[in-house]
């Protein structure tokens, strides 16, 4: 729906509130974009992950394909998870008016915070397993060179996730905060 005939329709309604309409539909289209963008990276990352399976494993089940099937898995349950909550949240801003819409979102934003402390730690200690179990072959089937290279840039881009992971836990945080106190 497009922004200028919800805002049409959120004017027309009791605008008492602090929080303007105009401020909740460009905050919660500012976290779309950025959850499109994590989804994209997701997404990229699972078909990297599923090319890699696919010219490389082997044809027997062991903790190579393990390892691969717990990190992909890990990813698309998130994917899906992420997508669920914006199907949600933009069924509910074009059947909700104002009031209701900003209590969903306080609703929304403590459940995007269970997601966050509780599903995605778990999501990572099981990519980080399955990298885990990955270590052995690449340690068996690489230079000690190369496979020094994957330990550092493997771990140092779990660092990274783990720091845009809590620099956007931060942010939504601020944001539950502010609509909590209005």
């Amino acid at each position: 729906m497009e922004n200028s005939t919800l805002n049409k329709i959120w004017d027309s309604q009791d605008n008492t509130e602090i929080i303007h309409p105009e401020i909740i539909i460009k905050k919660a289209k500012k976290q779309r974009r950025r959850q499109y963008g994590s989804i994209l990276i997701m997404g990229l990352t699972v078909a990297t992950l599923i090319g890699f399976t696919i010219f490389v494993s082997p044809s027997q089940w062991n903790n190579f394909t393990l390892g691969l099937l717990l990190m992909i898995l890990s990813l698309v349950f998130r994917i899906t998870l992420e997508l669920g909550t914006i199907y949600l949240r933009d069924q509910k801003l074009v059947i909700l008016d104002n009031k209701s819409y900003k209590s969903y979102l306080k609703r929304h934003y403590k459940s995007r915070l269970w997601v966050h402390y509780f599903v995605t730690p778990i999501c990572l200690l099981i990519y980080i397993y399955g990298l885990y179990l990955l270590l052995p072959y690449f340690k068996r089937e690489f230079s000690e060179g190369f496979y020094l290279y994957i330990l550092i840039s493997g771990f140092g881009s779990i660092a990274g996730i783990i720091a845009i992971i809590i620099y956007s836990i931060r942010k939504e945080l601020r944001f539950f905060n502010k609509l909590n106190n209005n």
